[in-house]
């Protein structure tokens, strides 16, 4: 049901694509953009919606690249009404759903069954993303083919890293020939072996045994080589250190199909936040050390890393209230990516047009889609974003099943105040301040 036009005024527009910013008005019409005036508001036209943005800044919709959602199968994890609704209240607009739920997504009955689902259940727009091997096993490929056709937008393995070279170089010919995206958690398994946090001195004095960077370095550079070989499309899902850096860096250089993200965790956390112990922070890929960090901001800033995801993985009480070592990887993201990423803008590490270039426009042109940018025509995904607003965590008030949030009783600094998708509001502040009362 397409809603009545929808003018969202005197916003502070902000424009992903081309860096633009300044006081304008946009004009939401049968679920994208109709017009945009930079300035001064011309005449609102007869019989819209009119929204006051008080000069907060408008945007395009967040794209989340990577987020777990249970189901089918995990459905007490998450499932795609409270990821969805997790997602709007965060101003993520489109999420890419990962492959490994219960049956897992590798054949086109499965993708058509979430793309029903959502369509039935979820508020934002949401994309599974198939697997590359049958059964996550790492042995046998999916049908690529027929999953693109289904609708699956790209191919992981989710938490697995495809460990069979052979098996790796062939998947990445078949994407090149179908023109498809592979996206790799880059971890070599049995280098992590039993390995729960960063190694170094942090956990040779909390006692637990390290993950080497070169767990994560080794499996990059031969997927590296791979494609150099192959000439298939290559996504390093989640990088987390500075060597990792230096390696996309030359595959950039040398003119590769290659391209990366990195999660808001590895970007603002280090392992210093687990703490005593704090399982909520146990992750994959482990938080790093702060010379790590750094190096993934810096390289944030010149576009070696293309974007950023939240690595939303819920889990349940039962798999995070264990002993640091026993505990799951994985916590809440989607809900925390844009309040956490902002943090690097007020500390003045990253500017926010850049930030959100990594959190809009670049995830959709990696993924072929339109979305990502205030221009007319453009779908009416749209984020309005308060920076300033200033609160605690509290995870009792996250729209997720699970609660098991690194930024649980944070102070945090900025948030979405309202969400549209496809020029229909799904989030408003406000109201929900109000419904909470």
């Amino acid at each position: 049901m397409i809603s009545r036009p929808l003018l969202l005024m005197n916003a502070s527009l902000l424009d992903p694509a081309t860096s633009r910013e300044g006081p304008g008005h946009v004009l939401v019409r049968d679920g994208r953009i109709a017009d945009i005036a930079w300035g001064a508001l011309p005449a609102a036209p007869e019989g819209v919606e009119i929204i006051d943005c008080g000069g907060q800044v408008l945007s395009p919709g967040l794209m989340d690249l990577r987020a777990f959602v249970g189901e089918p199968g995990a459905e007490h994890r998450e499932t795609l009404a409270s990821a969805s609704a997790a997602a709007a209240a965060g101003g993520v607009t489109t999420l890419v759903c990962m492959p490994d739920t219960n049956p897992v997504i590798d054949g086109p009955a499965i993708v058509d069954f979430v793309l029903r689902r959502a369509r039935d259940t979820a508020c934002v727009t949401v994309l599974p993303a198939a697997a590359i091997t049958k059964g996550l096993a790492g042995q046998e490929m999916t049908e690529f083919g027929l999953l693109q056709e289904a609708g699956a937008v790209a191919f992981t393995d989710g938490l697995k890293a495809v460990r069979n070279a052979q098996v790796m170089r062939r998947a990445l010919t078949y994407a090149r020939d179908f023109g498809a995206l592979l996206m790799q958690h880059v971890e070599e398994p049995d280098l992590v072996g039993e390995g729960v946090m960063n190694e170094g001195e942090m956990a040779s004095r909390l006692g637990l045994v390290g993950i080497p960077r070169e767990a994560e370095t080794v499996m990059l550079e031969r997927d590296i080589r791979l494609v150099r070989l192959t000439g298939g499309r290559y996504h390093a899902a989640m990088i987390s250190c500075a060597d990792s850096v230096e390696i996309v860096r030359r595959a950039k250089q040398d003119g590769l199909p290659v391209t990366c993200g990195a999660s808001v965790n590895n970007l603002v956390l280090n392992e210093g936040d687990i703490g005593h112990y704090r399982t909520f922070c146990r992750l994959s890929p482990p938080l790093r050390h702060e010379t790590d960090r750094l190096a993934l901001v810096d390289a944030l800033n010149e576009g070696v890393i293309d974007v950023i995801v939240s690595d939303h993985n819920p889990q349940d009480v039962e798999t995070k209230r264990l002993p640091f070592a026993e505990a799951a990887d994985g916590a809440l993201g989607i809900e925390t990516l844009l309040g956490a990423a902002l943090r690097l803008v007020h500390t003045g590490d990253v500017a926010l047009p850049r930030l959100l270039e990594a959190l809009t426009v670049t995830p959709a042109a990696i993924l072929g889609r339109e979305a990502g940018r205030l221009a007319v025509g453009a779908p009416a995904d749209l984020v309005l974003i308060d920076p300033d607003l200033p609160y605690v965590l509290d995870k009792r008030r996250l729209k997720s099943r699970s609660k098991n949030s690194p930024f649980d009783e944070a102070r945090l600094q900025g948030a979405a105040v309202l969400t549209l998708v496809g020029g229909r509001i799904v989030f408003r502040a406000v109201q929900d301040a109000e419904t909470a009362a």
